[in-house]
C-alpha cells in the first residue's frame, strides 16, 4: 500500500536486519526501525511497534531468523520461540508462525537452517499478502450487494486497526474496502477512535487518507447512534483469534459494536486468514484475554505546540485504571467470517465446509 504515495509493506529483511514501519509514532512521524536481534523483536511485538495479528507472526518469524543469526544453537532457538510466544499471549499467529518455524527448521543441520529459515519466514509474509488480496476479494462481493440495492455510498463501520498496518499488505478488514475502492464503489468509513491505543484514529484513519478513502473519526460509542440513525451500511472488523466454533476475540470494543449492529440489523462482519482461526481450543472463555499497562489509559500521547511528541497525563493521580485488551464476540452476533477462501457462516459448521 501506499505512505507519501511510495509503496511500502509493513516489515521485510534487508542485509541481515529486519526492517519495520514503528506504528508507535504514526501518524505523527513515519520511522522505519531496525530490528538486529531477538531482544529487539520480542520487544517490538510487546510495545506495538508492530501490531495486528497477522504481523505479529511475521515479526516472529523473523525474530527467529534474527536469533539465528545471533547464535547458531538449537537449545538458544527454542528459547527464542518460548519467549516470542509469551510477547502477547492473545494473538493466535504468533504462536503459529513459530511453530510452523520451528517445524520446519526442526528438520534441517546448522549449516542449512539459515537459508531455511530465511525462506519460510519470506513464505509466511507472501502468503499472508496472498491471503489479505483475497479476503478482499472475497468481502468486495458483500460490499458490490450492498452499492448495488443502494445505488449510492457505502458507509462501512470498523473497530481498530486491521489495515495493511495490521497485516503485510491490503488488510483484513479494510481489503474489502481498498477492492472496492479500486473498482469505482463510493466508499465512506466510520473510524473508531478505538481508545486506549487509538489504533483506529492513529492508523486505520491514516493509510485510509494515503489511498484516498473517505473516512470520519468517530468516538468509540458513537457507533450504536450511528446505526440507529440509518447511517452505517455494515460493519467490518479483524480479529486476533477466532474459534473454531466462530466466536471471535478482537480488540476491546468489539463486541459492543456487534450488539449494536444485531439490534439494527445491520450485518456484521469479521475479516480474518486461517492463520487466525485457534482449531484446537473449544471455549472462549478459555481464550487468554491481555491485560496491559494501566498508562495505556492514563496517559495520552500526542504533538505538542512545539511539534514534538508528548505523553500526559489525564487520569486523577489516586485512580487506578484497568486495561483489558480484548474482547470476545460470540458467534450469533458474527453475520459471516470472509476468509481467503471465500466467506462463511460463523459456526464450527460454517468453518469446516471452507476448511475440509
Amino acid at each position: 500500500m501506499h505512505i507519501n504515495g511510495k509503496v511500502f509493506r509493513t516489515i521485510w529483511f534487508q542485509d541481515n536486519i529486519v526492517k519495520i514501519i514503528d506504528q508507535t509514532k504514526l501518524p505523527h512521524k513515519f520511522v522505519v526501525k531496525d530490528l538486529k536481534n531477538l531482544k529487539d523483536a520480542v520487544n517490538a511485538i510487546k510495545t506495538m511497534e508492530v501490531r495486528g495479528a497477522p504481523l505479529i507472526g511475521a515479526t516472529a518469524a523473523y525474530g527467529l531468523v534474527l536469533a539465528i543469526i545471533e547464535k547458531n544453537d538449537k537449545s538458544f532457538l527454542k528459547k527464542a520461540s518460548e519467549d516470542l510466544i509469551g510477547s502477547r499471549p492473545t494473538a493466535i499467529n504468533l504462536k503459529w508462525a513459530v511453530d510452523r518455524m520451528m517445524e520446519k527448521l526442526s528438520r534441517v543441520n546448522s549449516n542449512d537452517i539459515l537459508k531455511i529459515a530465511i525462506s519460510e519466514a519470506k513464505n509466511i509474509c507472501e502468503e499472508d499478502i496472498s491471503f489479505c488480496k483475497n479476503i478482499g476479494l472475497n468481502g468486495l462481493r458483500i460490499i458490490e450487494e450492498i452499492y448495488k440495492k443502494k445505488k449510492d455510498t457505502v458507509n462501512i463501520l470498523t473497530h481498530c486497526n486491521a489495515g495493511w498496518l495490521a497485516t503485510i499488505d491490503w488488510g483484513t478488514a479494510t481489503s474489502p474496502i481498498y477492492h472496492a475502492h479500486q473498482k469505482g464503489i463510493k466508499i465512506h468509513v466510520w473510524v473508531d477512535e478505538t481508545r486506549p491505543r487509538n489504533q483506529g484514529a492513529n492508523l486505520t484513519s491514516y493509510e485510509l487518507n494515503e489511498e484516498g478513502i473517505p473516512n470520519t473519526i468517530i468516538a468509540d460509542n458513537t457507533g450504536g447512534i450511528l446505526m440507529q440513525q440509518g447511517k452505517v451500511d455494515m460493519c467490518i472488523t479483524g480479529t486476533d483469534r477466532t474459534l473454531s466454533s466462530g466466536d471471535v476475540a478482537n480488540k476491546i470494543g468489539t463486541y459492543l459494536k456487534a450488539l449494536a449492529a444485531y439490534d439494527n440489523k445491520i450485518p456484521f462482519y469479521v475479516a480474518l486468514p486461517s492463520s487466525t482461526i485457534d482449531w484446537n481450543l473449544k471455549n472462549f472463555k478459555n481464550i487468554p484475554i491481555e491485560e496491559r499497562n494501566s498508562e495505556e489509559l492514563s496517559h495520552i500521547e500526542g504533538l505538542d505546540e512545539n511539534n514534538k511528541l508528548t505523553k500526559i497525563l489525564i487520569y486523577p493521580k489516586k485512580s487506578k485504571a484497568m486495561n483489558l485488551a480484548f474482547d470476545v464476540t460470540p458467534a450469533k452476533y458474527v453475520t459471516g467470517l470472509i476468509t481467503e477462501k471465500g466467506v462463511c457462516e460463523a459456526s464450527s459448521k460454517g468453518l469446516k465446509n471452507l476448511f475440509k
